[in-house]
This record gives structure tokens, C-alpha cells and sequence, in this order.
């Protein structure tokens, strides 16, 4: 079994009960089992910024998938939850993206791990560190912790009585 980090994201309908909606879906595959959830965080946009702000997580998981097949199934949750094409860094209903997979470094043209833009993104770097601030990320060699440490001017407010 291989560990993966996975982030959660949406601002479209009941933003905390989407992301648990997601992961309720995730962990009843065969080949994930989710170990970790972090807490949720109410996150401003990124990319574009006219829209509602975000409720994000991440969370740690457990499977048997290679990296491709995990984000097929992502997609096919997505896709189950009514997830729909917009404008790109739009409003979702769900947003599921893989983090890290084990400390694999993958570049393809529709897989990139570690995720290109995660160490630029409170909304990913705060729940992370929560769960994961000593691991290290494969490329840039400093732990999460230090990655958060060195952010700048994004929010993430943690959501009491979400999780």
C-alpha cells in the first residue's frame, strides 16, 4: 500500500458536508482507505478571486491505486457529486486533487506530482502542516511546516464544529 496526500476543496451548496460526501465515497473503494483527515478551513479564493470562498481539507490515504487510477477515481467522484466544467480556478461543487503519492515525482501531461502549485496555496499548505508539517517535500527538500512558514498573504480560517 502506498501513502498519498489529497486535497479537498469546494464553494458551491454545503461546502463541509461536500467534502465529507467526497470522502465517505473515496474510503468506500477497495483500494483507499482514508487514515488522516485534517481539520476544515474556510479559504479565499486563488486564480479567481470573484466567487464565494472555499471550505478546503486534506487528508492522508492508504492505497492500492497507482497514481493514475487514484485520479481516475478521483474524477469519477467528482463527477458522481456533480462537479461541473466552469471557468478554470472556478467555483465547484468538489475539487479533488492528488498532493503527494508516496515521494514519488511524476511529470505527464495530465499527472503532475508532487502537485506543481501547492507550496503557493495556504488552502493547501495550512491543512496539510496539520496533518503532515514534518514531511518533506520531495523536490524542494523542506518540510510542509517549513513551506507554510514562508507563505505569504493568503487566509485560512479553521471552521469550528465542521469536521
Amino acid at each position: 500500500m502506498s501513502i498519498a496526500y489529497i486535497g479537498l476543496g469546494s464553494n458551491i451548496g454545503g461546502k463541509s458536508a461536500n467534502i465529507k460526501r467526497a470522502l465517505e465515497i473515496l474510503n468506500k473503494s477497495d483500494n483507499i482507505r482514508i487514515a488522516k483527515v485534517s481539520s476544515f478551513y474556510e479559504t479565499e479564493p486563488v486564480g479567481y478571486e470573484d466567487q464565494e470562498w472555499f471550505v478546503n481539507a486534506v487528508a492522508q490515504i492508504e492505497t492500492g491505486l497507482t497514481p493514475e487510477q487514484l485520479l481516475s477515481a478521483f474524477k469519477e467522484t467528482e463527477k458522481l457529486m456533480g462537479r461541473k466544467d466552469r471557468i478554470r480556478w472556478g467555483p465547484r461543487e468538489i475539487d479533488i486533487d492528488l498532493l503527494f503519492y508516496d515521494r514519488m515525482i511524476v511529470s505527464a501531461s495530465d499527472l503532475i506530482i508532487p502537485h506543481p502549485r501547492l507550496h503557493e496555496r495556504a488552502f493547501v499548505l495550512v491543512p496539510l502542516a496539520e496533518i503532515a508539517g514534518d514531511f518533506v517535500h520531495p523536490v524542494m527538500n523542506k518540510k510542509i511546516a517549513e513551506l507554510l512558514a514562508e507563505l505569504k498573504s493568503q487566509k485560512a480560517v479553521k471552521l469550528h464544529g465542521q469536521e
